[in-house]
Order: structure tokens, then sequence, then C-alpha cells
């Protein structure tokens, strides 16, 4: 083996997912997890490293003021982002308002700090929503859609690899019912987890592969 390759999963609650904070190599119980597993159990072969620095809570300035920490001083060959979800339900919720307009400044320094610090790639994932009740399928995609629209620019600005989460659980929710997907809407069921898993494995399997 010539080399490790690392990746870095980076976001909220839904990369998050239960992470335990003192073991550096915890990568919590969600599609970081069941990525990491699937990779290594079906490219034994291959060094590759995963790690989990999603934190429950956190919106885009959070990891902005992280982002040295925990993903620059890590050099990652691929950094997985997944964020945004929070700008909306903290705005809703807790009326702690992110506009749009702040979320795309935020985000677009996290991602010229990665092209001005590192040699890596990017997966940028687009926040989603699944309707499971009317505040979700009108208060709170109203919010959220102008930000989906804005991290799909800057996968385009960025040239990152980008997955349409938003879309694909769309398209699964005409398969079986949106609460089976995500109960409330936002922190996916393990079915949840494996339909991130299996497209994001899609995306990054490839990428990691040409590396070696």
């Amino acid at each position: 083996m010539s080399k490790r390759f690392l990746v870095l999963f980076q976001g909220d609650s839904i990369t998050d997912c239960g992470r335990n904070r003192e073991n550096h190599n915890s990568l919590g119980s969600g599609y970081a997890m069941m990525s990491a597993a699937l990779f290594q159990s079906q490219n034994p072969e291959l060094d590759v490293k995963f790690l989990n620095r999603g934190i429950s809570g956190n919106r885009a300035i959070n990891l902005l003021d992280r982002w040295k920490e925990d993903c620059l001083d890590l050099k990652p060959d691929l950094v997985s982002i997944l964020i945004g979800i929070n700008e909306t339900g903290h705005g809703i919720v807790n009326k702690n308002i992110t506009t749009p307009e702040a979320y795309a400044v935020h985000y677009r320094k996290l991602l010229t700090q990665i092209r001005e610090n590192l040699d890596t790639k990017i997966i940028i994932m687009e926040p989603f929503l699944l309707h499971v009740n009317e505040e979700k399928r009108t208060i709170w995609r109203d919010d959220l859609n102008p930000r989906i629209r804005i991290v799909r620019e800057l996968a385009r600005e960025f040239k990152a690899y980008y997955i349409p989460l938003d879309g694909i659980f769309a398209a699964a929710s005409t398969l079986r019912p949106p609460e089976f997907w995500a109960a409330d809407g936002v922190h996916p069921t393990p079915a949840g987890h494996a339909l991130i898993s299996r497209h994001w494995l899609g995306v990054a399997e490839p990428i990691i592969k040409s590396a070696f």
C-alpha cells in the first residue's frame, strides 16, 4: 500500500449521528459510519481512513469557526459537507435567523479556505427536507429552497462533486412515506441514512479509488 487516503465528513446532527466526541475515530451510527464500513469491507486492500467531525446543531457559521482545527489541519484528501437545515430550523423554531445571503457568505468562505489551503476533492450534499407535516411542507420548505439553490450554485462555482439529496429523498418518498426515511422530516431513519450512504458511495468510491 503506497499511501493512506483520508476522508473527512463534516456537517450537523445528520452527520454527527451520536459519535463519541472523546474518540476521534468515532463515526457515529449514521451514513458516515455506513459508508466507511461498506467501502472498507469492499476494498480492504486500500488504506483509507475515515473521520467524522459533524456536530449536532451546527450551521455553516459554526463550521467556519472550527474550520482550521476540524478540516484544514487534518489535511483530508476528500471533504464531504452536508450543512444547511439548521439555518432553516433555528430560524423558524428559535428565531435565530440566518438569511440565505449570510448562509451563502459562510459556505463560500468554507470552500474558499479549502481551495486556498488544500489539494483535496470536495463533495457537497444538498440539505434536504421531507414533508411529514404541513409546517414542513410550507414554512420550512419556503425557507430551505433558496438555500438549496445557493448550494447548487456553489458546487458549480467551486467545481465540487454534488449529491442532490433533496431530490433523492423526494423520489424515495414516492416509494415509501416520508416518515419511513426521516420521521421528523429532518433526521434520517436507518433506512434514510442507508439511502444517503448508497448515493455517497456512488460518487465517492470512484474518487477514492482513482487516488491509488
